[in-house]
Order: C-alpha cells, then sequence, then structure tokens
C-alpha cells in the first residue's frame, strides 16, 4: 500500500452523546459477529464517499477523495487498493464478490478485479464529472449506469469499452439506480425520472423535492425507490408498474442535515427492507423505520459530515464513511 496511509482498526466501546454533548459509554448484548461493538477504520487521505458491502457480505470496499478505494476483509483488514483514477472516486459498487465499478471525477468509471487490484477496463464516454454508478446482471451480460455532470446518463456493457445507450437530460445528472429493464436518475432540476432500457425512452415523472437528488436506492424487492435531496429529506416511492395512488410518492423521512458544502450524501434499505438511512451533514447516522418514519437510531462518532451509511447484506451491522476520513462500523441494538 505504498501511497496510501497505513489502514488501521480501532476498536471503541458503544457510546450515546446526551444534550449537554456528554458522551457516556455502556455495555450492551452484542448482536453481531464484530470483535467490537464499534470499529473504527482508517488508512483514506481524504473524505470517504461512498461504501458498499459485497453480496455476501465477505468484504467492504471505501471509496474517497484521495482518489482510491479501499477493500476490507470480513475482519476489516486492508487486504487491497484500487488506484489509477485522476481525481476523486465518487460512488463504488460491486458486481460480483470478485469485480467492482467505480465513478470519479476524472471523467471516467473503472472496472476492477477485486482480488487482483487490477483495473479491467477504463470506460471513456462522459465529458464531465461521473457523479454516480449502479449495476445489474442480465444473463452473463455485466451492465452499469452512470451519471454525469455532462447532462447524461449513459449505459455500459462492461465486456466492451463504449457505452451501449446515452439518456440525454437537460440539467446535470447526480443520482442513478439500475433495475430490471428501468434506469431511475436524478439530478439538479430536482426531479427523478424511470427510463425504459430496451427503448432508452422516459417512462415516469416523479415530483416533490425541493433541491437536487443526491442518491438513489432501490428496495431489496425493487417495488420502491428511495431517495435523498439536498433538501434534507428523505423520500420513498412506489415504483410498480401498477399503482392505484395517482401520487407516487409513499413517505417522507426527516431528520437528516445538509449544508452549504451540498455534497451528494448516499442512502440505502436494509437487507430486509424494514429500515433507511442516509448520509447528514450534522456528523450524525440516521437510520429510520420503514414502516412508521420513525427515527430508530442517531449515532455519534464522527467529526465530518456522513457522506454514506451502509446496512450489512447479512448482519445486523452498519458501516458509514465521513469528511473526517474515517469509516466507522457498528452493530445495531436489538
Amino acid at each position: 500500500i505504498a501511497t496510501m496511509a497505513s489502514p488501521v482498526l480501532m476498536m471503541e466501546p458503544p457510546s450515546k452523546r446526551l444534550r449537554n454533548d456528554e458522551l457516556i459509554t455502556f455495555n450492551a448484548p452484542r448482536t453481531s459477529s464484530l470483535p467490537s461493538p464499534t470499529i473504527k477504520l482508517t488508512g483514506h487521505k481524504g473524505s470517504v464517499y461512498a461504501l458498499q458491502y459485497d453480496p455476501a457480505g465477505e468484504a467492504l470496499v471505501s471509496s474517497s477523495f484521495d482518489m482510491a478505494c479501499l477493500l476490507w476483509d470480513r475482519f476489516y483488514g486492508n487486504y487491497n487498493v484500487l488506484e489509477g483514477h485522476k481525481n476523486a472516486v465518487l460512488d463504488c459498487k460491486w458486481f460480483t464478490s470478485e469485480h467492482i465499478v467505480t465513478a470519479s471525477a476524472d471523467k471516467t468509471c473503472g472496472w476492477w478485479n477485486a482480488n487482483t487490484g487490477e483495473r479491467i477496463k477504463k470506460l471513456q464516454g462522459h465529458e464531465g464529472i461521473v457523479n454516480a454508478v449502479d449495476t445489474i446482471k442480465v444473463g452473463a451480460a455485466p451492465l452499469l449506469a452512470s451519471a454525469s455532470d455532462d447532462c447524461t446518463c449513459k449505459l455500459w456493457d462492461c465486456r466492451t469499452r463504449s457505452p451501449v445507450a446515452t439518456l440525454e437530460h437537460d440539467y446535470p445528472v447526480t443520482a442513478v439506480a439500475y433495475g430490471t429493464d428501468v434506469v431511475y436518475t436524478g439530478g439538479l432540476d430536482n426531479c427523478i425520472y424511470a427510463w425504459d432500457v430496451r427503448t432508452n425512452k422516459k417512462t415516469m415523472k416523479m415530483t416533490s423535492h425541493k433541491d437536487t437528488i443526491t442518491s438513489l436506492a432501490l428496495h431489496p424487492k425493487h417495488t420502491q425507490l428511495l431517495s435523498f435531496s439536498m433538501d434534507s429529506n428523505l423520500k420513498t416511492w412506489d415504483i410498480q408498474p401498477f399503482t392505484a395512488q395517482k401520487n407516487r410518492l409513499l413517505k417522507t423521512f426527516t431528520g437528516a442535515k445538509t449544508n452549504a458544502e451540498k455534497g451528494l450524501l448516499k442512502c440505502s434499505w436494509s437487507p430486509d427492507g424494514s429500515m433507511v438511512t442516509a448520509g447528514s451533514s450534522d456528523c450524525m447516522v440516521h437510520i429510520w423505520d420503514e414502516v412508521t418514519t420513525e427515527e430508530l437510531y442517531l449515532l455519534p462518532g464522527h467529526t465530518g459530515c456522513v457522506n454514506t451509511v451502509v446496512f450489512h447484506p447479512k448482519e445486523n451491522v452498519i458501516a458509514s464513511g465521513s469528511s473526517d476520513k474515517s469509516i466507522y462500523v457498528g452493530e445495531l441494538g436489538q
């Protein structure tokens, strides 16, 4: 790891911050296989923008302003570094437990072998910063959608170097989610669009947010879409083909904060769809009950804006990445 700070894992006791800013620690029943209820991972030299667990929950990838991705094993030891981008890596997604895709401010996407650290393909075609990326596997085809400041969302087959389709927008595209035969995009016009990838045509427009869409995430069963915006609201939408509702907006979750930095804060679902989470500029991790919209957890620890929070696919564990350059991994209470 020649060009990176040595990655470090630190154990920390569980804690709760009181209203007078006093931090108290406590002992609670363990609910995961983590070696400690809370783990702090350090090694990035810049803000951590995105995190994702691999489908099996055996590895975690983190992307950063420092132009690299770090890979962490199931014990949260660093086992690889993905280097090659020439600017900040703004998003990262696992395709399989062996392959990762990245989106970068250097206007490219990367297709990587997670085991060797080799960049298999450099996907060029965008004329602006690539803000977000998402993947889906259709048969043998590794498909990818990328969202860019050049007012396009491009669709890729990672077996080739050129995009297979371009979805033209009127404004920069800041968020993308790839579903079965459909891609969802969001951007600076505060709207969310659904595109049929068989025809590359818009099929749906969803409006309610009052500021730029920063992230989109599909429900595990692809029945709902989660969106977060610079208006500080997290929302769910009914995306089933046929619905009795005229307005597809389902729920709004409040409590997260955004600030003047206007970062592209991420949102995500728990594996069973029962909880949702999003980044927040107040240095806290916010987790809500999807059914009631009640805020279940407000977790301290970071000293900078929380840019991304993800749930472990198999365990009662979350991971958060921050502008303080650190990653926290912690178990949730029962």
